[in-house]
């Protein structure tokens, strides 16, 4: 047995987890075997009906705890938050290893977000970079790039991390906007250098099978829409609870009426969608247990794809391929067609995500909704009624909320993230909203700031409605750290020229 496939090790796996050996699922899952897995088992089999057995003295005598990889740093809260981002930078350094227990090693060194998050994260590196551009540090985001491709060369996808538990699915797709940013430092040949590499890319999210009916295009990441256009949605290959959070999964599927494997595979698909977990993949606003995160087109990873197609169309266009850059700029404008047409709602000014089960949008307003106007999809108009929607009803004493729901998720409201205020923030620039972009960025970076004077810490995420208070919700405690939260704060500042 591969021995980083602890959570392969049953009935050892199972008791661990749903016994609460540890507080955190998360931890067993990047233990490392002291000794092959199967000879654990087999041991574990012949040691656990005896008396006196003890299953946490037993973990702890056969697998290695991941250490806390903050080397005792302690953060100075009456120095600049800037600065403590700066010294912050090493400490949440990784450097190449041989990728032991669970961990997918990668050959350059890379940026993690902190606090229990001790690998590397998809779309929570492209908010990180924002910061390495900032710091001037272009070389370890050139690494984190090279990480990426590497993965999509290896694999044929990005995973949601560097850990042999998140093979079968990926994350938001943002490797298109790091060569972007990458391309902005290095000139346009970057985007020669990595066109492979966004064609796999795109391949993965495209992927999809004829069936039964010859023009049925539905599966893995696509949807085939009304019309016959073809979409994407969030997907994992797997349908068994999640290794790192197995017991939450497993006591969930108890209480929804779904059947368990499709219960599953629609929590996989939400972790996929990185917001994990939020309304907005609910059939039932206040009910986790009608999570059905495949029957949603978003619209914000449809965004993304309209990105990622356009990119590729100008990486052609580098290398003089007029033919397949056209090919790329009319799937591109197909796309956007689409999103104007699933996603736009012409009562409410503002953009939804769409449910194949009903045949119609959701009803859930969300940041996601501001995607369109982040990639210059929305039309002027559009942007001007989203800019309007937002000012009434998205912002917030900290900054915006995720969702206008609270719902006890952590991706619903209060809470406040990273990388919606930066979208959020640059989706209204684009279209001359300044004074709304620069009162949210303004908000956000003092809540920020503020948080860190009190705490010596940066946090995850953020309670933007009462700023006194912690965020909450999700499937464990705020973390701190913190990576995509340094690299939006560290753009903000030097975007406003605020040092606070």
């Amino acid at each position: 047995m591969d021995p980083s496939q602890i959570y392969n090790s049953q009935p050892l796996f199972d008791d661990v987890q749903m016994k609460r050996v540890f507080a955190d699922g998360k931890t067993f899952v990047d233990c490392i075997p002291r000794f092959p897995v199967d000879i654990i088992v087999k041991k574990y089999l012949q040691e656990k009906e005896q008396p006196g057995f003890n299953l946490k003295n037993f973990i702890l005598d056969n697998f290695e705890s991941p250490v806390a990889r903050a080397g005792g740093y302690v953060s100075d809260n009456f120095s600049p938050v800037e600065d403590n981002i700066e010294a912050l930078w090493p400490v949440l350094t990784r450097q190449p290893d041989t990728g032991n227990g669970s961990l997918i090693a990668l050959p350059f060194p890379y940026i993690v977000p902190g606090g229990r998050f001790g690998e590397i994260y998809y779309w929570d590196s492209y908010f990180t970079m924002l910061g390495l551009a900032a710091s001037g540090k272009h070389e370890m985001l050139e690494n984190m790039v090279k990480n990426f491709s590497f993965l999509i060369d290896t694999l044929g996808y990005i995973p949601n991390g560097n850990r042999s538990y998140f093979i079968g699915r990926s994350q938001p797709p943002f490797y298109s906007l790091m060569i972007k940013l990458l391309a902005s430092i290095k000139g346009k040949d970057v985007l020669a250098d990595y066109l492979p590499q966004l064609v796999k890319e795109y391949s993965f999210w495209m992927k999809r099978e004829k069936g039964p009916e010859e023009n049925d295009v539905t599966a893995f990441h696509t949807m085939q829409m009304n019309d016959g256009e073809v979409m994407n949605r969030y997907w994992d290959e797997h349908d068994t609870p999640r290794p790192e959070s197995y017991r939450e999964d497993v006591e969930l599927s108890h209480e929804s009426k779904q059947d368990p494997k499709i219960l599953f595979r629609h929590l996989r698909a939400g972790a996929e969608s990185g917001w994990d977990y939020s309304c907005r993949w609910f059939q039932h606003k206040d009910s986790f247990a009608t999570i059905h995160t495949t029957e949603i087109v978003p619209v914000d990873l449809n965004c993304l794809l309209y990105h990622l197609e356009s990119l590729i169309a100008e990486s052609h266009e580098v290398l003089n391929n007029s033919a397949a850059s056209d090919r790329y700029r009319a799937l591109a404008e197909k796309r956007k067609q689409a999103i104007q047409k699933y996603f736009w709602n012409e009562e409410q000014d503002f953009y939804f995500d769409y449910d194949m089960a009903t045949g119609a949008q959701t009803e859930i307003f969300s940041l996601a909704g501001l995607a369109p106007l982040f990639f210059n999809i929305a039309s002027a108009d559009q942007a001007k009624r989203v800019a309007a929607v937002v000012k009434e009803k998205f912002v917030k004493t900290g900054g915006v909320v995720a969702t206008l729901e609270t719902t006890g998720q952590q991706w619903d409201a209060p809470n406040g993230w990273a990388p919606l205020q930066w979208m959020t923030i640059v989706g209204l620039e684009n279209y001359g909203n300044n004074d709304l972009a620069a009162e949210i960025a303004e908000r956000w970076i003092r809540l920020n700031t503020d948080v860190f004077k009190r705490t010596g810490k940066l946090m995850e995420k953020y309670n933007v409605v009462d700023t006194h208070l912690e965020a909450g919700g999700g499937e464990y405690p705020g973390q701190d750290g913190f990576g995509w939260t340094n690299g939006v704060l560290l753009a903000l500042i030097k975007k406003y020229r605020a040092r606070n």
